[in-house]
């Protein structure tokens, strides 16, 4: 559901995982519950779903479109569902687009074709965001700029521009994962589309982003912590700095742990345990190629969410 007014795509979304049987098989009754239990939440606008954390890459179209509609089932008569569109063809992306709204979404989020990290131009990103707009004409549409570390993906400040001519687009999700290129792009935004939502959605520096500026996050953080992240998020916006700065200091150490420590690309497998081990998910299984969360990973884990005081 989308409410009224011009900052009604502005807000925290938790990206959410899909929890899996030991079988790798989705388990959508503890998909739900997880949903609802990071969602539906004061503070907390909606949720972005069948994103990285959620591993789109690895689930099947029939999968992707069942994930919208439990998630619309859940949350989608009091929070806004933006469901995360990845696949290497635009065509594939575009058809995944209309899944996502006969679903249900009240958005989509693009993601780029890994392929892209290779080069890409922007006349190529364009096509690819015009492929899927076309596809669903009218569905609000978040980009998603990718980490400063993923080759070549991440938007030059031209291919943002040409992006920001599509009317669609309402919101992005700003994962670069550095601060001042962080700012730099949301003054780019905003001096040429004022009503797009620039989110900051570094887990790591979330405190930082939102002293410089931000119009929320869509953030897998959320999905262990939502309630500390509403909290950080409404704390600098009304000005108290220590109460933020204190909310910051308890949710580090996790987000440290989960997104910063060696090796990358190893931060849903890592909500996954600490969701697990919380008791919010029954299994923390997650498809490979990831291994699971073991021995020395798995303690510095449970020490980092001691330390945060879960």
């Amino acid at each position: 559901m989308i409410p009224p007014g011009p900052r009604r795509f502005h807000g925290i979304y938790p990206s959410t995982v899909l929890p899996m049987r030991e079988d790798f098989s989705p388990d959508w009754d503890a998909y739900a519950r997880h949903t609802g239990h990071c969602t539906l939440r004061d503070g907390i606008a909606g949720v972005l779903m069948n994103g990285h954390a959620g591993e789109n890459f690895v689930l099947s179209r029939a999968e992707k479109r069942r994930a919208v509609e439990v998630t619309v089932a859940t949350v989608g008569a009091t929070r806004i569902v933006v469901a995360g569109v990845n696949a290497e063809a635009s065509l594939d992306a575009a058809e995944e687009a209309r899944d996502a709204r006969e679903a249900g979404a009240d958005a989509v989020m693009v993601f780029l074709p890994n392929a892209f990290a290779l080069s890409h131009t922007p006349e190529m990103a364009l096509l690819h965001h015009r492929t899927i707009a076309a596809a669903v004409p009218g569905l609000p549409i978040f980009l998603f700029q990718a980490h400063h570390a993923a080759g070549r993906m991440a938007f030059t400040p031209e291919t943002m521009d040409a992006l920001l001519d599509i009317p669609e687009v309402v919101g992005i999700k700003e994962g670069g994962w550095e601060v001042d290129s962080y700012d730099a792009l949301r003054r780019r935004v905003k001096a040429k589309r004022p009503d797009v939502a620039v989110c900051a959605s570094g887990d790591e520096h979330l405190f930082a982003c939102y002293v410089h500026g931000s119009d929320g996050s869509l953030v897998s953080l959320a999905d262990i912590l939502p309630d500390a992240v509403a909290a950080l998020d409404r704390a600098v916006r009304e000005g108290d700095l220590p109460l933020a700065r204190s909310l910051h200091e308890r949710l580090e150490p996790l987000a440290e742990a989960i997104y910063g420590a060696p090796p990358g690309g190893r931060a849903t497998a890592r909500l996954k345990f600490c969701l697990a081990e919380m008791g919010i998910i029954p299994c923390p299984a997650v498809r490979p190629p990831q291994p699971p969360v073991t021995g020395p990973e798995a303690r510095m884990l449970q020490a980092a969410m001691r330390e945060t005081g879960l």
